[in-house]
C-alpha cells in the first residue's frame, strides 16, 4: 500500500502574481524551505508579483503568514503580500440567492416583516399583513391577506386583501404603485413624476381611493389596539 504525501507547499499562477498554499501544521523553517525551492525556479517572475499566501481554513495562522511573506520580500523581491478574500458562510449565500430570486412566501406568522430593498422580478406572499422597511422597485410583486405597509418608496404591483378582503389597507411613505388591488377591486398605479408623500389606499363605494395619511388619519378612529 503506497501512502502519497501531500507537499507542504503549492504554488500556482495567478493574474499578475501567484497563489502560495501552505500546509500550517509543517513547521515554519520546513515551509520556508519549501517555499525557496519552488520560488528559485521562477527566477526574475517574482520581482514586484502579487503573492497570496493561503492557508486553507486553518486559524491562528496570522503570524505564520506574516512571516513568510516578510521573508518572500526579503528574499525574491515580491510587491504585495495579501491572504484569500473572505468566503461568505454558506447560509449568507443561500439567504442572497433567495432574496435576488425566489422572494418569500410566509404562512407561519400574522405578519412578515422585512428589512431592505424589493427588487424587480421579487415575489412576496404573506397571510396576513405585511410590513417592509424599505423600498419596493419597479416590477416587484407584494401580495398579503390583509394590510401592506412600505416604510419607504413603493413603485411595484400590491394585492392587500387577497383574495376578498376589502377592509385592507395600503400605506406608504412614498406611495407611487405601478398597480394597486384590495380584494378584487383593481386600480392603475401612480404617476412615478408625482410629489413624494404619505399616501394610503382603501376601498370606498365600491372603488379603490387614494388618500394623504396625515390628512386623513386613517387610525384615529381606533379606540385601543386590536389584534386583526
Amino acid at each position: 500500500m503506497t501512502i502519497e504525501m501531500q507537499p507542504p507547499v503549492k504554488l500556482k499562477g495567478v493574474g499578475d502574481g501567484f497563489w502560495v498554499t501552505l500546509d500550517p501544521s509543517v513547521s515554519e523553517d520546513k515551509l520556508k524551505e519549501e517555499v525557496t525551492r519552488l520560488f528559485e525556479r521562477l527566477k526574475h517572475l517574482t520581482i514586484n508579483a502579487r503573492i497570496t499566501l493561503d492557508t486553507g481554513d486553518a486559524r491562528g495562522c496570522e503570524n505564520l503568514i506574516a512571516n513568510i511573506g516578510t521573508f518572500l520580500k526579503n528574499t525574491f523581491d515580491v510587491g504585495v503580500v495579501t491572504t484569500p478574500p473572505a468566503k461568505r458562510s454558506v447560509p449568507l449565500e443561500r439567504i442572497r440567492q433567495r432574496d435576488l430570486s425566489k422572494g418569500w412566501t410566509q404562512h407561519r406568522s400574522e405578519v412578515l416583516m422585512l428589512r431592505g430593498r424589493v427588487r424587480s422580478g421579487q415575489r412576496i406572499k404573506a397571510k396576513k399583513h405585511i410590513v417592509i422597511i424599505g423600498n419596493v422597485n419597479p416590477g416587484a410583486e407584494i401580495s398579503a391577506g390583509g394590510n401592506i405597509i412600505v416604510m419607504g418608496r413603493l413603485m411595484g404591483q400590491v394585492h392587500a386583501g387577497d383574495p376578498d378582503n376589502e377592509e385592507a389597507v395600503v400605506l406608504a411613505l412614498d406611495f407611487r404603485p405601478t398597480q394597486i388591488q384590495i380584494g378584487g377591486v383593481v386600480a392603475a398605479g401612480i404617476d412615478e413624476n408625482s410629489d413624494a408623500v404619505a399616501e394610503f389606499a382603501s376601498i370606498d363605494k365600491g372603488r379603490i381611493i387614494v388618500q394623504d395619511y396625515l390628512k386623513a388619519e386613517p387610525f384615529g378612529n381606533i379606540p385601543w389596539p386590536e389584534v386583526i
